[in-house]
């Protein structure tokens, strides 16, 4: 099983900078997608960016447009996310998902436990 491990959350004044790390470990795999999504208190959980195939085509919410920036390091099976001018209306907690094949051929699909950040006015 593929598991997955949010990092780099924590308090933030509005206009600062934050990035997120979402580490991947359990055996030899390939992440084919990858994506990042966050949830505020009492409201749904929404997509904020994506990065999708070997040419790391990379997709945000509007919301986020300009602000943030998804990457990955397939050497660390790692995808980032940069966040930066972070405003209140960005604290949420922030998932990582991913997914992709093991080397055994198993398609999977993980999520992690998320990761809070919290941006003061």
């Amino acid at each position: 099983q593929v598991r997955l491990v949010e990092s780099g959350g924590g308090l933030v004044q509005a206009g600062g900078s934050l990035r997120l790390s979402c580490a991947a470990s359990g055996g030899d795999f390939s992440i084919d997608a990858a994506g990042w999504y966050r949830q505020a208190p009492g409201k749904q959980r929404e997509l904020v960016a994506t990065i999708v195939g070997s040419s790391s085509s990379t997709n945000y919410a509007d919301s986020v447009k300009g602000r943030f920036a998804v990457s990955r390091d397939n050497a660390k099976n790692t995808v980032y996310l940069q966040m930066n001018n972070l405003k209140p209306e960005d604290t949420a907690v922030y998932y990582c998902n991913a997914m992709g094949v093991t080397v055994t051929a198993r398609p999977f699909n993980s999520w992690g436990q998320g990761t809070q950040v919290t941006v003061s006015s």
